[in-house]
Parts: structure tokens; sequence; C-alpha cells
């Protein structure tokens, strides 16, 4: 049904086909905000995939839900129309496992704010067995009272985000790291600076990533640097940061790669945003970001509470 997207190879994800996202990124220019939660449906644990894409021609909405065998998707996709006597509210339905499952939506008051995922005013849920397993949007008493069912027993898990953005130089996202805490506005930018060592022929890339507008981290001399990780503080959650920018570094690709994911305080080394990092120090500096991505994304990096952490994938796609 769906392409799938062209991603950094150090960030390929062997748990989940790319089959779920709905179309080549690196062909379409196409804004992708994919959310997985863990939840229960149909009487399994399942990873829901909840993405919402748009492009200059497409913007819409595609829930995946996985399969008993997992490599076996179940789907639905919203489009939302341009037109002004499209319908922005309605619902759908799929079999999983012999189980009625229902995606109801309401997009007529939501506000995008020129952005792919609606901010506010919006509601899209998905029913099964009488109850509402998965919950999106801020008018919940309007989704509960539309779908006629109760809110199901146990909560549903943001396992992984997955953002692809594009820009020429800086690279903008807002996040939540836990539940309860507050939007966090991440941006990363990338700056060639003017070098006197003859060795580097002027090339003297600086990568800046900044947390509510704080320098968190400065990475210099990043032609040396293009793969690493630091930890800092955001607020009162530990957060460690993993770069790979190799790809757009030395042309075989636009495309930047970062992993956010939260840590335990007790695990967290590095000052607060306030400062720029020191460089880092860690083994991962020189290695592909393979094993990091697949178990965060997977949310078995469970930490020492035993609860499965949040971590968020940003793909910065270069454009010229």
């Amino acid at each position: 049904m769906h392409d799938s997207i062209g991603i950094p190879a150090c960030f390929s994800y062997s748990d989940q086909r790319q089959a779920d996202e709905p179309a080549s990124v690196g062909r379409s220019g196409q804004s992708v905000f994919m959310s997985v939660y863990r939840t229960k449906l149909a009487g399994q644990c399942r990873l829901i995939t909840v993405t919402w894409y748009r492009n200059l021609l497409l913007h819409g909405l595609s829930i995946s839900v996985q399969g008993t065998d997992m490599d076996e998707h179940y789907r639905c996709k919203v489009e939302l129309k341009r037109w002004y006597f499209w319908r922005k509210q309605g619902f759908k339905h799929f079999i999983v496992d012999g189980k009625n499952v229902d995606v109801v939506w309401d997009l007529k008051a939501a506000k995008f704010n020129g952005e792919t995922e609606p901010r506010s005013d919006y509601y899209v849920a998905i029913v099964c067995e009488d109850e509402v397993v998965l919950l999106l949007g801020d008018q919940k008493k309007d989704a509960y009272r539309k779908t006629g069912c109760r809110p199901s027993l146990i909560e549903p898990m943001l396992v992984s985000r997955r953002e692809h953005v594009f820009g020429k130089r800086k690279f903008s996202t807002r996040v939540k790291f836990n539940d309860k805490g507050t939007f966090h506005d991440i941006s990363v930018e990338c700056n060639n600076s003017i070098s006197s060592n003859s060795s580097s022929d002027g090339f003297d890339p600086v990568l800046d990533i900044r947390v509510d507008g704080k320098l968190a981290i400065q990475i210099k001399h990043l032609q040396w640097k293009f793969r690493g990780n630091e930890s800092i503080n955001v607020g009162k959650n530990g957060v460690e940061v993993i770069w790979d920018v190799h790809d757009w570094l030395f042309g075989s690709g636009p495309r930047h790669g970062f992993i956010f994911n939260p840590i335990p305080s007790s695990f967290v080394s590095a000052s607060s945003i306030s400062a720029p990092s020191s460089p880092p120090s860690s083994s991962l500096t020189s290695m592909p970001l393979s094993n990091q991505e697949v178990n965060s994304a997977s949310g078995d990096n469970d930490n020492a509470t035993g609860s499965s952490r949040f971590c968020l994938f940003l793909y910065a796609w270069k454009v010229e």
C-alpha cells in the first residue's frame, strides 16, 4: 500500500518494516511525524503506529496496528482533502485477528498552524471491543461521547517518535520527554566556520544543538566527530543525545540523524543546558547507531524503575 521511507543506514529499524510509512521522504520532500504506542488491542499487547504526513500534494494520517506476526500489519489511511466541502470527520474500520477495530476522527476545527500534525481542537480515537484503546488530541470528552465507548483499562505508552524535517541549515521540533512534562523546543544547526588548518582546506563545520533556545551541545571539528553521544539535563530529565551526520558531511546523502533518549537521572553526568557540553568521550563516538536505534525504537530499553523510556528520532534532511 505504501512505499518505504529512505532513511540513513545507521538508523535502520529491523523490528518494524518501513511499509508502515507513507512515502519516500527523499523523493517527495515529505514531512513525516510518526508516533509508536504500545497498548492492548484484540487481546494482545501490540504496537500502534500513528503517522501524519504532508507534502505539496498530500496531507494525511495513517494508522498501523502490529499483528501477532511481527511482519504483519493492519492499516487504515485517512487523506485530508484540501477543498472546502471535504467532510473533516468520520470513521473507518478494519479487522485485527477477528476483532473489529474502528478509527474515529474529528478534524473539522483542528488547528495545524502550518504544521503536519494538528496542535489542538481535534481527536482521533481507536476503538476495539467497546474500549477506546488509543485517543489522540485534546477533545477527549467529544471522542468518548461520539464513540459511546469507555476508556481502556490499560494506559497506552508512547514508545518512540520519528520526525522527518527539512531545512537548509537549521532543523527544529517540539517534544515532551514524559507524559506529565512540558513541551521543549529542540533545534539542530550545522554551520561551516573558517579554519586556518591547512589539512582541513578551510572546512571546519560546527554542530549546535539547542534546547528551549539555550545551547546544550556544541561539537567543533565535526568532520572528525561526525558520530558521537553526549548526556544533558533538560529540566528534571536526563537525556542522551546521539548523532550521526556522516552522510551529510561526506556527500553520500543529504541526511542528518539524531536520537534523543531520556535516561534515569542517576546516570546523567553532564551539566545543565545553560552551557555548551564538553566534547564527547563515550565509545559511541566512533560507532554507527543501528544497535542504539533498534533497542530504543522497540521499547525494550527499560530504565531502573522498570518502565520503558520514550525515544525521539529526528531525521534532518538538508535541502539547497
